[in-house]
């Protein structure tokens, strides 16, 4: 029988059971048990971990668990570079680009808002989910930590927060996205780029007094919908600013806009 100690930091910590939180613990193992496989059967998806010391030292998932074996798991460090440490994957966390699940189509748009390539589908399926996002390389975002635990699943995000606010200013903080924002560069419906569309080329398409009025559009390709900078864009130019400390980059011209 192989007993390891393990202790897990910071949000890890809401993963576990009351008893095991913010505490070492010891905790019988399965033969040949793995890192990775105790870290989840305690029940923290492999997605939120960083850093995982045994002994001390840095190891990765597939680190095979000794007898009397100390374990530290830790979430991602926001201000300490630690990268020379890492041994749990072999290329970059996070890459800027997500696939969000059923739960999550409001934060998905707000995201697209920001300017963050973000696939969303209210009928994709978890194997549908994981296919897609090892194939195209995305963050899975999800409030299913199940969803979080399958094999192929190696940059993922479990979101705390319910409301789709909350859950922007959640991810903002955690992924260190304000750097990163390019605002009205997406459709918000599609997740397409956006571009700018002759002024003549809309007079049809939109109400006469907002055509009147406005000088600049532009237009998805996908959905043909037209945008233009309205009272709607302005209040979502205001979020946008909020959330990221008023950091966000100017889009270029052919992505703002507004419904």
């Amino acid at each position: 029988m192989v007993t390891a100690t393990f202790r897990f930091y910071e949000e890890l910590n809401d993963f576990l059971a009351r008893a095991q939180r913010r505490r070492a613990f010891s905790c019988a193992c399965a033969a040949n048990a793995t890192t990775k496989h105790m870290i989840e059967a305690l029940g923290v998806p492999h997605t939120e971990v960083e850093l995982i010391l045994v002994n001390g030292e840095s190891v990765g998932f597939e680190h095979p668990l000794a007898d009397g074996d100390r374990v530290a798991v830790y979430p991602k460090f926001e201000a300490l570079d630690i990268r020379p440490l890492l041994r749990v994957r072999t290329n970059p966390l996070r890459e800027l680009r997500f696939i969000a699940d059923a739960h999550l189509g409001g934060v998905a748009q707000l995201l697209r808002l920001a300017g963050f390539d973000t696939l969303y589908d209210n009928h994709f399926s978890d194997e549908a989910i994981e296919s897609i996002a090892a194939a195209e390389h995305r963050i899975v975002l999800t409030r299913d930590r199940e969803l979080l635990k399958r094999r192929t699943i190696t940059h993922g995000c479990y979101v705390r927060a319910i409301k789709p606010r909350a859950q922007l200013d959640e991810l903002f903080e955690r992924l260190d996205l304000a750097a990163s924002v390019r605002p009205f560069r997406l459709c918000l419906t599609c997740n397409a780029p956006l571009h700018r569309i002759a002024r003549e080329d809309v007079q049809t398409r939109v109400p006469a007094g907002v055509f009147e009025r406005h000088t600049r559009f532009v237009t998805c390709d996908v959905c043909a919908r037209v945008f233009w900078e309205g009272t709607h864009w302005r209040r979502m130019r205001t979020l946008i600013d909020d959330v990221s400390g008023a950091n966000a980059t100017q889009a270029p011209e052919d992505g703002n806009a507004s419904p």
